[in-house]
Parts: C-alpha cells; sequence; structure tokens
C-alpha cells in the first residue's frame, strides 16, 4: 500500500509539473525505480503510464494540423520507425548494462531540462523576428529518426530535441511546433509501449495507478499554474532530478 500511495503521488506530480513546465519523466522514473521495480521494465511502466497525457496535449492541438500533412506523415513514419528501433536496443540491453547508464541517462535528461527555457525563448525570439532558415528533408529525417531512437530507448528530454529540430522545418508558429512535437512523441511512445507490451516489460498495475495520478495531475495543473510561478515548478524538477542522479550514481560507484 505505501509503495501504491508513492507512485500515485509521484504521477500526479508528474502530471502537474508535465502541464505547467514539462520534465515529469524525471520524477516519475526515479521513484519506479526508488520502488524496486529493475531498471527496465520502470522505464517501460514510466512511458506507458505518461503517454495519456501526451495524447491528450496532442488532442489539445488537433486544430494545428490542418497544413503540412506531408511533411507530419514523414516525421510521424520516421518516428514511429525510430520508437521500435529505439525499445528493440532497450530490450537487447541486459539489465545490468541499462542500469549502469541509468545516472548518464538521467543526466542527459536533467541537463535537456535545465537548457530548455533558453531554448524556447531562443525559438520564439526567432519565430518573432521571422527568421527562416529551413534544413532539407534530407538532414530533417535522419535526425528525427535518431531523436525517436532515443525517445523508444529511454526518452528524457527527447521532446526537447524535437522542438529544436522542428524550428528547421520551416514551421514558424511555436504552437504548431508544440503541436507536432506532442503528436511525434505520441508516435513515438505508441511504438515503444506496443513493443514492451509483447515482451511483457510493462507492470501493468503501477502503470495503471501511475497513469491516474498523470492524468489528475494534468488536470489540476491548469488550475494550479495561475498560483504557482513556473520558476519554482522548473528549480523544483531540476533540484529533484539532480539529487536522483546523484543517488544513481552513487550508488553505482557503491555496487563497483
Amino acid at each position: 500500500m505505501e509503495s501504491i500511495i508513492f507512485l500515485f503521488t509521484a504521477s500526479l506530480l508528474a502530471g502537474i509539473v508535465n502541464g505547467v513546465a514539462g520534465g515529469g519523466g524525471l520524477i516519475a522514473f526515479p521513484a519506479l525505480l526508488i520502488s524496486g521495480i529493475p531498471s527496465i521494465n520502470a522505464n517501460a511502466t514510466n512511458a506507458t503510464a505518461l503517454w495519456f497525457g501526451t495524447v491528450a496535449s496532442t488532442v489539445a492541438y488537433r486544430r494545428e494540423f490542418l497544413s503540412q500533412r506531408h511533411l507530419l506523415l514523414l516525421l510521424s513514419s520516421v518516428s514511429i520507425l525510430g520508437g521500435i528501433f529505439g525499445s528493440y536496443l532497450l530490450l537487447h540491453t541486459s539489465p545490468a548494462k541499462f542500469s549502469a547508464l541509468v545516472p548518464y541517462l538521467m543526466l542527459i535528461a536533467t541537463l535537456l531540462f535545465i537548457f530548455s527555457q533558453p531554448l524556447m525563448k531562443f525559438l520564439n525570439k526567432r519565430n518573432q523576428n521571422s527568421e527562416s532558415i529551413r534544413l532539407p528533408l534530407t538532414v530533417i529525417l535522419p535526425w528525427q529518426l535518431a531523436i525517436a531512437t532515443y525517445g523508444g530507448y529511454f526518452g528524457g528530454g527527447s521532446g526537447i530535441l524535437m522542438l529544436a529540430l522542428l524550428n528547421f522545418t520551416g514551421l514558424q508558429n511555436i504552437h504548431r511546433i508544440n503541436a507536432y512535437k506532442s503528436w511525434l512523441a505520441s508516435c513515438i511512445n505508441a511504438a515503444a509501449i506496443t513493443h514492451f507490451a509483447f515482451a511483457d516489460k510493462i507492470i501493468w498495475f503501477e502503470a495503471c495507478i501511475m497513469a491516474a495520478g498523470a492524468i489528475i495531475g494534468a488536470y489540476s495543473s491548469a488550475y494550479l499554474a495561475r498560483k504557482l510561478h513556473p520558476l519554482w515548478i522548473r528549480s523544483f524538477i531540476i533540484g529533484v532530478s539532480l539529487s536522483m542522479t546523484c543517488y544513481f550514481f552513487i550508488q553505482q560507484t557503491n555496487k563497483i
């Protein structure tokens, strides 16, 4: 019962911070590990639990998909392939090796989250100034495949990487860029989750508990966003994720 309450609370908090500032996975994934769930199962369960919130964001942005459907189709196809490939790599990584990678993956995700705010300010300024730098699809699609592969393997910070990449596809409206990012993240996670489900790596009871908490948290975030300054939320997430990263590095060192 204590574990259920802990995971529900963690996912509730993850849903709230996802709605206000993003980065909920940096809270939910460590919570699963602390609960004693093996790292690969924790990653698969976390992806499943938080996928519902990503889909909800995509539905909210549905009006932004009315143009450039050819680009969206190509990016979606590449994202699904990357999600499958990334989850394949994860399932063929030994639990010991993945556990050893967890501190480094957490560090990468945390650093990407820390630099996401300056990136968003840059993208907003660039879009306002209509400084359009468009890369060819022969560059965009391989990069998206790489990001999607990382997303299927671990995923923390992949949304930030997609925001940066989408800014060079010719999309200039920041809301449309966010919409594409949410949809592509949904595609990546859907492909990975399907693979995880067939491999029996998802712990469904914990996934359902956390999905419920994430949905409630995401719904509550609309109210809390008006009460809490996003900087406070970001500082809290950075503090927690850095603490968890240090904890996992120390744990890994002790094992050695």
